[in-house]
């Protein structure tokens, strides 16, 4: 068979060209519930320190969030982003792509988020 496709590679040319013809008609036709879910769950929490530097929220309220949400289960990453501009910081947890959103919302808030106090500061707002 090989022989054929050595002594023939006109033919061998013409059809890969078909095949990737025929896979490209077939991707665009594929619907798109046959993709899996590739975002991971993730979880936004703002907090507000009018007045305050990027520096300042990092120390005051960046910092303790995520000591304080640091262990939530099925959690993969976090990071935070500070920023001088509003005076906010906003921390992103994601989570495994295996797990229920609602339930990493109610892990990450209710078991964690409900006892953060900022450190040496009343006026941050979450």
């Amino acid at each position: 068979m090989s022989r054929f496709f050595i002594n023939r590679p006109i033919v061998a040319i013409v059809i890969s060209i078909l095949m990737v013809i025929v896979g490209a008609i077939t991707i665009t036709n594929l619907p798109v519930a046959q993709f899996p879910n590739i975002a991971p769950p993730e979880i936004r929490v703002w907090a507000l320190y009018p007045g305050a530097d990027a520096e300042t929220m990092e120390k005051a309220v960046a910092t303790p969030m995520e000591q304080q949400i640091n262990g939530v289960d099925n959690m993969d990453y976090m990071y935070s982003l500070n920023s001088t501009n509003n005076s906010s910081t906003a921390l992103l947890v994601n989570f495994d792509l295996k797990t229920d959103p609602n339930m990493d919302l109610l892990h990450a808030s209710n078991w964690r988020m409900a006892s953060f106090r900022p450190r040496s500061t009343r006026s941050v707002s979450t």
